[in-house]
């Protein structure tokens, strides 16, 4: 049966029964002086009272989108990447918005985790004693179409599904199966509201009391809610095509497993081990998975993880509790907030509940202030050490100027999602209101600052000028130089410290640069490792770079070597990159690594790959996240892309069907390097 949803899902076979709402909702709602609450309550009113009731070959988890146009419209503004903005403000209401306000992205809340656990046993008619008008009007039109899925059920004689429906969201989950019905129904709620990179936060945790008392009373068998669990996962791929997104595995839908609870005890259990087992199964792109570990984390864990990563899903990724939690602490959490935090859309970390975050405000290019320094004080640097103060002046400058942006920040009110939250208005912030800066090209800048050093400074070997002039004419003429800076000059991943130092300094340059900095909530501004789309966009702010990167070549993902560097494997690679004191950068930023799919022909090559991580978090490392590779079946995927439509790949936080990508992202992934144990 689940086979058989999962082939209905897809194969998009449902798709023909979508239909657009043909509203102009934002004329409309500028016509008539709506204000932003309004607006958000009515268009979700109207788009539950158009919705169609689905329920698709023997699922067991309803509820899916039939409305295909209420979320987005696109606005290119010249000189400017694209934005997408909500179709409840007209274009000029908009770019007015954002002349007196800095608005996040989309403008609706993302990237906060509401309180699960209290959802499921609240139940929303207890919450709509709390609500405003407009809040309690999107609950009734929420249980509206519940009702309507009910009686749809009954109609097809899936008395299971009208019982289930019966009880949530109503009134609060009793079993397994409800608290999975009411959290769909939740997913369901944010997004259609407006609200994205909807993360589920600590499944394993809150979900868990429901599938234990289950197991118990013998309700349930491990193999029966594996079977529910599988149904789970599977919604949440329904409708991914129509969320806010870059592309359809961008959209934050990530669940976190494992780690320890609030007073320090290990939460890892039969329900995480499920959720690794339903994932491997089901191969599909969502939900991502995430496991929090720590030094004492069983081995038995990382094989489990591992066995996931053979299945080539780009997933589950690894972060580090000793990393984390007391660098959470030293920017201002408390120790049970810390001990609690959960992963958002792709590798940032957010505390559930207490959190407003924006955890993805801006990025810094660490390939951009070498860039800068090399051309602005190169020439007059005695030596490498006043060279290497312009680059931290550099990245002092670009820190300032993206924080400086950011003020007056506005968020469209959320009525329903709002609710769930401890607090009277999330959009206006929470117990922690911090933001996150990604810093992106830290393995280019590090292997440009080590040729710098190696050839101005200690060889003399080449002229600033002659090495400037080479840069600018993106070594055109140059190409001795260009093979030794390429493939001769210390690269970082080789655990060689001439390098590595630099990436230790670059770190600490950049997390100094945000220390003190407070932000227009009154919350600090957090240093990370990641890059999101950054790894592609910075390069072309800039040219070719003193590590021998030519003229339009990316970046490395996240945090990782260069694509062009040659190093000595995966361990070795581990080694450099745990270096830096990574709890000054808990913003978030795997250390990204490519496995060739060959590696896991045998149960050898899970365990190995198991000893590594173990070994990366054992030596400091914050987070890690893998992919399972094959350059030539990916080649192949380019030129044939209807025998691949399912072929899974990891872009930079999140999965993706590689045949759905844009050639520059293809063309990246085909270039990082492959490696074997």
């Amino acid at each position: 049966m689940i086979e058989t949803l999962r082939t209905y899902i897809l194969n998009k076979t449902y798709y023909p029964l979508r239909w657009p709402s043909g509203i102009d909702f934002a004329a409309e709602y500028a016509a008539r002086g709506l204000a932003p609450r309004a607006r958000v309550a009515d268009r979700f009113v109207r788009i539950c009272a158009l919705e169609t009731p689905l329920i698709m070959p023997g699922e067991r988890v309803v509820l899916t989108r039939t409305i295909t146009d209420p979320n987005a419209i696109f606005i290119k503004e010249e000189g400017q990447d694209r934005i997408d903005l909500p179709c409840i403000f007209t274009k000029e209401e908009l770019l007015e918005l954002k002349s007196r306000h800095f608005i996040h992205e989309a403008g609706f809340l993302s990237n906060v985790i509401p309180d699960f656990a209290q959802i499921l046993s609240r139940g929303l008619l207890d919450y709509k004693k709390d609500a405003d008008a407009y809040g309690a009007a999107m609950i009734d039109a929420l249980i509206d179409l519940t009702d309507r899925y009910a009686r749809a059920a009954r109609d097809q004689g899936r008395d299971d599904i009208d019982r289930t429906l019966a009880q949530v969201p109503r009134y609060p989950a009793k079993s397994f199966r409800e608290a999975l019905q009411f959290l769909r129904i939740i997913n369901y709620a944010a997004w259609l509201e407006g609200n994205y990179h909807v993360t589920m936060g600590r499944f394993d945790l809150y979900c868990w009391p429901y599938l234990q008392a289950d197991l118990e009373k013998g309700v349930l068998t491990e193999e029966e809610a594996e079977d529910l669990l599988c149904d789970f996962f599977l919604a949440f791929n329904k409708d991914t095509d129509l969320y806010y997104s870059i592309y359809r595995g961008d959209n934050g839908q990530s669940f976190t497993l494992g780690g320890v609870d609030r007073e320090g005890k290990p939460v890892f259990n039969t329900l995480s081990r499920l959720c690794l087992r339903a994932s491997k199964r089901l191969k599909v792109i969502d939900p991502k998975i995430n496991i929090r570990v720590d030094k004492n984390t069983p081995l038995e864990i990382y094989e489990l993880g591992s066995e996931l990563t053979a299945v080539g899903l780009g997933f589950p990724q690894y972060t580090n509790d000793d990393i984390v939690i007391p660098g959470f602490q030293r920017l201002g959490y408390s120790l049970e907030d810390a001990r609690d935090y959960a992963i958002a859309a792709c590798w940032e970390i957010v505390v559930p509940v207490l959190s407003a975050d924006i955890i993805n405000a801006g990025a810094l290019s660490f390939a951009r202030a070498v860039d800068t320094a090399f051309h602005r004080d190169l020439e007059g640097a005695q030596d490498f050490e006043a060279f290497y103060a312009a680059v931290d002046r550099a990245i002092r400058e670009q820190s300032d100027e993206i924080t400086g942006k950011m003020h007056d920040v506005w968020y469209i009110p959320s009525p329903l999602y709002g609710l769930f939250f401890p607090f009277p208005d999330i959009s206006r912030g929470a117990k922690y209101n911090n933001f996150g800066i990604h810093g992106s090209g830290v393995s280019t800048a590090a292997d440009s600052l080590a040729a710098i050093q190696k050839y101005v400074f200690d060889e003399k070997s080449i002229t600033p000028a002659e090495y400037i002039a080479a840069v600018d004419a993106d070594f055109e003429g140059c190409d001795a130089l260009l093979a030794k800076l390429r493939y001769e000059t210390p690269k970082m991943g080789n655990d060689d410290d001439y390098v590595d130092a630099m990436a230790v300094r670059l770190l600490r340059s950049f997390s100094d640069a945000l220390e003190g900095k407070q932000n227009c909530r009154g919350g600090v501004f957090r240093a990370g490792t990641g890059s999101a789309m950054y790894y592609l966009w910075h390069p072309e702010e800039i040219g070719a770079s003193p590590d021998g990167r030519r003229r339009g070549e990316g970046l490395g993902t996240n945090y990782s070597a260069s694509l062009f560097a040659r190093n000595q494997g995966p361990f070795s690679i581990v080694r450099s990159f745990c270096k830096p004191d990574l709890a000054r950068t808990v913003n978030g930023g795997p250390l990204t690594l490519e496995f060739h799919s060959s590696m896991f022909a045998s149960e050898d090559g899970v365990r190995k790959l198991a000893l590594l991580v173990r070994s990366f978090v054992e030596q400091g490392g914050h987070q890690l996240q893998l992919n399972t590779v094959d350059a030539a079946t990916l080649k192949d995927a380019q030129a044939h892309p209807e025998k691949y439509p399912q072929l899974i790949v990891r872009i930079w936080g999140w999965s993706a069907y590689f045949v759905e990508l844009d050639k520059r992202y293809q063309d990246h992934v085909i270039a990082r390097n492959e490696y074997k144990l």
